[in-house]
């Protein structure tokens, strides 16, 4: 992919190989934490984990609910748990089990779902997770978080085992451009990251989109447009005041993301800016469809959000300011 390149970004690991070699390293310092994977452990990278301490991981087989059941069961008798399959595998075919065995009764699961949004590509429709943020954020007592890049998700794995509840956390395919650069991340699960800063508009996104975000800002820069760019990247509990102090101070506020537009962040940010201070709003992500089969660029580009669509979006929502 070519997003960020532009400004100047370095491409660093998949976040889903940040996961698995954070995994790993807690896995030394916490003998309590246990593993589950769906039998796709070599694609979220809990195999990292599972080389390492084989008697604490569990293969449960290509079967989701099994998964979810066995991850609360485990739980419930004390362990630390944490349990990952592809993200539409996870929140799709097993959310019923997800919100009674886990969400209900607030059992300490940590559920990653890797393989999100269509930057994975080439493996289709049937594959892509965009609307897992949508269904764990409509879960009561779960936590949704969504790192930007390598080293965010490296102090996202850390941050969610210090949470007392269940977490799902986003993980993802590509390669994606580092934001944080030198590997220092200041993250606290619930409180925006500001990435860049502006007076005129502020861009709010996670994932791979908050490169996209800053490769929008800097080109609307150059037509007079300073934006700021929020890395919302936990979804729930959302950062309430960073998002009002973006309001107050810039007017104007664009939401970009690699999932549906129904009840993802925009739908999330939206209803928080109604109740806290109104501004005009644009809201870039996928709109009514699945995707197709095809390179992440070309599905990114097709499907608006590239960091020209969040220009589109931002002087959409500045014409309204």
């Amino acid at each position: 992919m070519d997003i960020g390149k532009s400004i100047g970004l370095e491409y660093g690991l998949p976040i889903r190989n940040a996961f698995g070699e954070a995994l790993q390293e807690i896995g030394g310092e916490n003998p309590n934490l246990v593993v589950l994977d769906g039998d796709v452990g070599n694609s979220t990278r809990t195999n990292y984990f599972r080389d390492e301490y084989p008697e604490r991981f569990f293969n449960v087989g290509i079967a989701e609910s099994n998964l979810i059941g066995t991850a609360s069961g485990l739980a419930a008798a004390g362990k630390d748990v944490l349990a990952a399959s592809f993200a539409c595998f996870l929140l799709c075919n097993a959310y019923d089990q997800i919100r009674m065995s886990i969400a209900f009764p607030q059992e300490n699961v940590k559920l990653v779902g890797s393989h999100s949004g269509i930057s994975i590509g080439e493996d289709g429709p049937s594959q892509m997770g965009i609307e897992d943020v949508a269904l764990a954020s409509s879960l009561p007592n779960f936590a949704v978080v969504a790192p930007a890049d390598e080293p965010s998700m490296r102090a996202a794995t850390r941050a969610i085992f210090e949470h007392q509840g269940p977490v799902y956390l986003r993980s993802g395919r590509p390669e994606v451009p580092i934001i944080y650069d030198g590997g220092e991340v200041d993250f606290e699960l619930g409180k925006a990251n500001q990435v860049r800063d502006g007076d005129d508009v502020t861009i709010i996104a996670y994932g791979l989109m908050v490169a996209a975000a800053l490769e929008a800002a800097a080109e609307l820069q150059r037509d007079g447009i300073e934006a700021r760019v929020l890395d919302m990247h936990t979804i729930k509990p959302l950062d309430h005041q960073a998002i009002a102090r973006a309001a107050q101070e810039t007017g104007a506020i664009v939401t970009a993301e690699e999932h549906l537009l129904n009840g993802g962040l925009g739908s999330e940010v939206a209803r928080s800016v109604a109740g806290h201070h109104p501004v005009p709003m644009a809201f870039v992500g996928i709109e009514n469809t699945y995707a197709e089969s095809g390179e992440p660029q070309e599905l990114l580009a097709r499907y608006g959000l590239m960091p020209s669509d969040i220009k589109e979006a931002v002087n959409r929502a500045l014409t309204r300011k």
